[in-house]
């Protein structure tokens, strides 16, 4: 392939799965901002390797975004500021409110363990896909899919939390 076919066939991911990649990061990242900072840095990541990875980029890009999500808050969580209030208001409906409440959850969770979740249950991956992106053995990701659920099944108690463990 041409370098403006390469670049041709990148421009074509992106636009037909964006949106998708963003609502990934956003569950790995819980911020709208932080989720666009993601996608764009995986996709810089993976453009250098397009060339390889242009059959079937999905895979590799989502494993730079689940690895970049977790170095990412080991980089940041020590300027971390908790607070009780919310700076703006929050939307309406029982939708809206169980999705927000389940996020807060989400968000407690390590970053490990939200990305397991994430990968083996928003995207439906194997416990040995899920393991491969993250880079983990197998038994890690089961014991941090079990311990996730356990600590989601206490801070949901009122949740229909029908995910296999």
């Amino acid at each position: 392939m041409s370098d403006s076919d390469l670049r041709a066939a990148f421009e074509d991911y992106v636009a037909a799965r964006r949106t998708a990649l963003l609502r990934i990061a956003y569950l790995l990242t819980g911020q709208a901002a932080d989720a666009e900072d993601l996608v764009q840095a995986a996709l810089i990541k993976a453009m250098p390797h397009w060339s390889r990875i242009a059959h079937d980029p999905e895979a590799y890009v989502r494993t730079i975004m689940a690895r970049e999500s977790v170095s990412r808050w080991r980089r940041r969580r020590w300027r971390e500021v908790h607070t009780d209030v919310v700076p703006e208001a929050a939307a309406q409906g029982a939708d809206i409110a169980r999705r927000t409440v389940v996020l807060e959850a989400l968000a407690q969770l390590s970053p490990r363990q939200r990305a397991v979740i994430v990968l083996r249950y928003y995207e439906d991956l194997t416990e040995a896909q899920t393991a491969d992106v993250l880079g983990l053995r197998l038994g890690t990701v089961k014991s941090h899919a079990r311990d996730a659920l356990e600590r989601l099944r206490t801070l949901l108690p009122d949740e229909d939390l029908a995910l296999r463990s």
